[in-house]
């Protein structure tokens, strides 16, 4: 998991809290996080809203195209009806928290996020073998004829 967040406190907050459920990368900045995307395999990203030189929002809509199956979580401080929406239709986002998060509220999506992120791999997974069954089945019918 990486939780991006400009604000140190949080950052040390956040792993303190979950450090002993999850393995957790933590980053300062968007430009940060997205070098940790690029060495790490995420399943779940927490970033927050409010930063400077990117929002929560641009950086998980910018990680999309690379990085579709990583599961989105935006925290912030602030309730904005607007950056809900803005949350949901650019960053597809699949939870937005207010701060101050609670610990086990927290805790219970990021197990859900993982799940879903897993699954997501799994299906996939069988996706491709089940194209390489077919093929295999395609090829064995083409020789027959």
């Amino acid at each position: 998991m990486l939780y991006v967040d400009d604000e140190i406190n949080n950052l040390n907050s956040f792993k303190a809290a979950f450090r002993r459920d999850f393995e957790i990368y933590t980053a300062s900045s968007a430009k940060e996080g997205r070098k940790i995307l690029d060495t790490q395999e995420i399943g779940v990203i927490i970033t927050d809203q409010r930063m400077p030189v990117m929002t929560g929002i641009e950086f998980l809509e910018s990680i999309i195209p690379v990085y579709p199956d990583t599961i989105r979580i935006l925290l912030t401080g602030f309730s904005d009806i607007n950056a809900v929406m803005d949350a949901i239709n650019r960053g597809q986002v699949y939870k937005y928290l207010v701060k101050p998060w609670q610990n086990d509220e927290l805790k219970m999506y990021i197990e859900n996020a993982l799940e879903i992120y897993h699954l997501r791999k799994e299906n996939k997974e069988l996706g491709r073998k089940l194209q390489l069954a077919h093929l295999e089945l395609e090829n064995l019918g083409k020789s027959r004829i």
